[in-house]
């Protein structure tokens, strides 16, 4: 009822202030299909006021993130979500991910976390807007590393995927270390998270 009053107006652009919190996930799927229906259809801008970041991937096309009434980082929904500069929405980011589990489980001293000398946990982050190639598979090949793939999550924002994976690799160091290498010169963000590696 609300956005049919408010297009009653005419209006040129559309004001959802947290419009889908607290609603169940088939009706927050039909508010964001009508929203963007309107935009599409209506040319109508519609400017979105949510926490939640799930509702900011289905919709949104830009990002402005702020922090105590102050615009902190903006920019395209996939840049913010692949590498965001700011603390706070790197926290954002983090609770569409399973990525950062890794931290929770080496804080509890998980059993998947025991790694053995030689090996290295790492976590790998698309930052650019293609994850076609068969990176695992090829610094296994090319670089002799064996890669234990723990978790991963790769998703779609729009028809890109984003995501990554968090990994034990194996294998002699200087291997592992020309491969973490190539992958960074592929645009891939890499954090050694856990390091037994001897040189």
């Amino acid at each position: 009822m609300a956005i049919a009053r408010a297009l009653a107006n005419d209006p040129k652009i559309l004001l959802c202030d947290e419009a889908t919190s607290a609603l169940d996930p088939q009706t927050t799927h039909a508010i964001l299909k009508l929203l963007k229906e309107l935009n599409k259809k209506l040319g109508i801008t519609v400017v979105l006021i949510t926490h939640e970041m799930d509702v900011i991937k289905e919709i949104c096309d830009r990002v402005v993130v702020m922090e105590d009434g102050k615009v902190v980082e903006e920019g395209d929904v996939f840049t913010i979500f692949s590498s965001s500069q700011q603390k706070i929405t790197q926290k954002f980011v983090d609770t569409t991910s399973n990525l950062s589990k890794i931290y929770q489980l080496m804080e509890e001293k998980a059993e998947i976390t025991n790694i053995k000398p030689g090996e290295c946990i790492v976590k790998f982050k698309y930052l650019v807007r293609s994850a076609s190639e068969p990176l695992v598979s090829t610094i296994s090949r090319q670089f002799h590393i064996n890669v234990n793939i723990i978790f991963g999550n790769v998703e779609l924002i729009g028809t890109e995927p984003i995501g990554g994976l968090v990994s034990i690799l194996s294998g002699k160091a200087e291997d592992i270390e020309s491969a973490l290498n190539y992958l960074r010169d592929k645009s891939v963000g890499v954090e050694v998270i856990l390091d037994a590696r001897t040189v």
